[in-house]
């Protein structure tokens, strides 16, 4: 409590944020186990034994990393040490997202080098690549509403193919979460 949601916590307290947050950790969790993919979950901290992720589904690691781009760089390049010929990485904050989405950006990274699912705040839900590509997290301003775009400059300039799979919602404040539940 009080580590997690925060900008959702100024306004709807750290007990509800917590709250919040859980919900949305299990939803990731099953959109997770919804495809039939290798799975990995990253930690902030330290690799918790006994949680929701279990052991025997997903192999567990703490995040490396001054910041956002570098703990997603370091990530990938994880991935793709170990083998992977595609990689999907997903955050715990989208409740819209689903085993189908997960399941289309697996099959696009057949046909194009990235899929991005766009967020409607500006940033993006989901980021796949089918090969590792550190430099395109250098020089993003994390948490701001160019994230997506700036990503598909890069991806352009480099001269490199991507899709885009539907814009979602994400929670990062009590309004998004508004919406959200309003929606459902």
């Amino acid at each position: 409590m009080g580590r997690v949601k925060t900008r959702l916590a100024r306004t709807v307290g750290a007990t509800r944020a917590l709250q919040i947050y859980r919900q949305l950790l299990e939803h990731t969790r099953l959109a997770a186990l919804a495809v039939q993919a290798e799975r990995w979950v990253y930690y902030s901290e330290q690799v918790e034994a006994q949680d929701i992720w279990e052991d025997t589904v997903f192999r567990k690691f703490s995040q490396s990393g001054s910041d956002l781009g570098y703990r997603m760089a370091s990530a990938f390049a994880d991935a793709f040490r170990t083998g992977a010929t595609r990689a999907v990485i997903i955050g715990s904050d989208c409740p819209e997202l689903s085993g189908s989405f997960l399941e289309s950006a697996f099959s696009a990274l057949e046909e194009v080098d990235f899929v991005l699912g766009p967020a409607a705040d500006g940033g993006y839900y989901l980021l796949g690549m089918n090969t590792p590509a550190p430099w395109i997290f250098e020089d993003i301003r994390w948490s701001t509403a160019s994230v997506l775009a700036h990503t598909l400059k890069k991806i352009q300039a480099a001269g490199m193919t991507y899709t885009l799979l539907p814009e979602l919602s994400d929670i990062d404040t009590e309004a998004d979460w508004l919406r959200f539940v309003g929606r459902n």
